[in-house]
């Protein structure tokens, strides 16, 4: 995968005739790169910034169909999606895990009537009978929080819940074992053309650091996978903008203030929004906003504003009264960009979540959708992308290398086993081996361990420390101040791991502060 020196090897192998370039290191990009090796063709991967930086490690944590879609009549994307989710708790073998979720309803009249028919479709659609009707007393026994002052009972329907950034690196480490090139931290600086207008290239620069240069590279297709991106490499062949970039903030709380074993949907009370409150890596987060974002986002990572924290608390406390969350229960703020493309509505939140594939001069460009489509969004553009070469392809059968979890060392926990062979697959096998017992234990609360750093810190294609705590091993966003606590800790294990020196260490803390505080902070940092 992304052992030491990686970057340079990749990059003496640029200079030739690609057959498929994608830019765009997020889930879609991933996906396509996936695709598009096991269809035998020479790809490359570039991202300007780390891999999954952008949408893919600010989602709202959900591979699911849409349950709320629905109300949009959007039937056609919430079965796909559904069925997707299927096959990926499937397929991942536990990268991707089934939550319950509960729909709490009131006395208003017709509610219950429409909740329960909501997951009796939402069900039908894969088709699959899996939902359950919960009393007032089931139902706070599920979630003992809950308000006792409107809620009367709850449906019980299933999802899944992914750590996004993880399934990103899943995809491009085993794309990478098998033959593709993936290059972060390598700017797309201009599209390159033949005499007739048609993209046929792409120059790129290195901006890891390491000063590798600038090198134009040519490819048969070119696909853009840029997420809210996308619009920036369109215009480069004047084509109109058509990205709605709408902002989703999340709220991260510890588990010993918001104990959460199932998810629960929340109506914001003010607006009726459709909220989810979900158990995610031993915490529990709860969002998600629906804003248009109008900052520029090469200028800095969006953030959750006031206003967005002052919504979210109000909806949390209005469903979990019990609870009495304030602001000073927040562990961590994120917000992701969605690349809606632009439809006939001023409401964000009816804004159809459909995916488009355009062709426009010999680039295609793959964008819209959502995470849990990913491998339908990738089938698609491959589709197109296809039709220029000569050669047809066939199906991929296994998205995911299956994980032999067998043979378990003696000093590594089951639960430790379990979680981390789901997590990175057989290649952390022989590493875990050789671990020692105090790197495996769980740094509480949380399952994380610090073989986990180490190994992320080894092979994850980690060049700075924001890589590693918020996008490799999330303990930047699931403990408090950033894991600052735990800085010290990590600190000789980055340092060997990735031969950085007292100096280097220092401003990558330094570094990595000024980012947590400007869009991760428990503390709201605009209005």
């Amino acid at each position: 995968m992304f052992e030491q020196g990686w970057r340079k090897q990749s990059w003496s192998k640029l200079d030739q005739l690609w057959d498929v370039i994608v830019i765009g290191g997020g889930i879609t990009g991933a996906a396509v790169f996936r695709r598009s090796v096991s269809a035998g063709f020479k790809t490359l991967l570039v991202e300007a910034n780390d891999f999954s930086y952008g949408t893919s490690s600010k989602s709202s944590t959900l591979v699911h169909g849409g349950i709320r879609y629905l109300k949009n009549r959007q039937y056609d994307l919430t079965r796909m999606a559904a069925r997707e989710r299927e096959w990926l708790i499937k397929a991942s073998q536990g990268l991707v895990s089934p939550v319950s979720f509960v729909m709490p309803y009131s006395a208003r009249k017709g509610m219950k009537a429409e909740f329960g028919f909501g997951v009796c479709l939402y069900d039908l659609l894969v088709p699959k009978w899996q939902h359950s009707h919960l009393s007032l007393h089931k139902t706070h026994q599920a979630v003992p929080l809950l308000s006792s002052d409107w809620i009367k009972g709850a449906y019980c329907y299933y999802d899944a819940v992914v750590d996004d950034s993880r399934l990103v690196m899943r995809l491009i480490e085993e794309t990478v074992s098998d033959g593709g090139i993936a290059l972060s931290y390598t700017r797309a600086s201009g599209l390159l053309k033949d005499a007739n207008g048609q993209v046929n290239g792409v120059a790129i620069e290195d901006i890891s650091g390491q000063k590798l240069g600038s090198i134009e590279v040519r490819a048969r297709v070119l696909i853009n996978a840029t997420g809210p991106w996308t619009d920036n490499l369109r215009g480069e062949i004047g084509a109109k903008p058509r990205i709605r970039p709408l902002r989703g903030s999340h709220l991260i709380f510890s588990r010993a203030r918001l104990p959460l074993t199932s998810a629960v949907c929340l109506l914001h009370p003010k607006d009726h929004r459709a909220m989810f409150a979900i158990p995610w890596e031993g915490t529990s987060l709860i969002g998600t906003t629906d804003l248009d974002h109008t900052e520029n986002l090469d200028v800095a990572e969006p953030y959750c504003a006031q206003s967005e924290f002052d919504y979210i608390l109000e909806a949390a406390n209005a469903t979990f009264t019990n609870a009495r969350l304030a602001k000073e229960d927040i562990i961590s703020s994120f917000a992701g960009i969605r690349p809606i493309v632009h439809g006939d509505t001023t409401d964000p939140s009816k804004e159809s979540r459909a995916h488009v594939v355009w062709d426009e001069h010999s680039m295609l460009t793959i964008t819209g959708g959502k995470l849990t489509i990913f491998r339908i969004m990738a089938e698609d553009t491959l589709k197109l992308a296809s039709a220029k070469f000569d050669k047809p392809y066939e199906p991929l059968k296994q998205w995911f290398k299956p994980a032999q979890r067998n043979s378990r060392p003696q000093h590594i926990s089951p639960e430790t086993w379990t979680y981390l062979i789901a997590r990175y697959g057989d290649p952390i096998r022989p590493f875990l081996e050789n671990a020692t017992e105090t790197e495996l234990l769980p740094i509480r609360p949380l399952a994380n361990t610090l073989a986990e750093v180490r190994y992320a810190a080894r092979t994850g294609a980690v060049e700075h420390l924001d890589d590693l705590l918020l996008r490799r091993v999330r303990l930047g966003m699931l403990l408090p101040d950033g894991a600052s606590e735990l800085l010290g800790t990590i600190k000789p294990i980055v340092q060997s791991e990735l031969s950085w020196d007292e100096a280097r260490w220092q401003d990558e803390v330094d570094r990595y502060r000024v980012i947590y505080e400007s869009a991760y902070s428990s503390q709201p940092t605009g209005q």
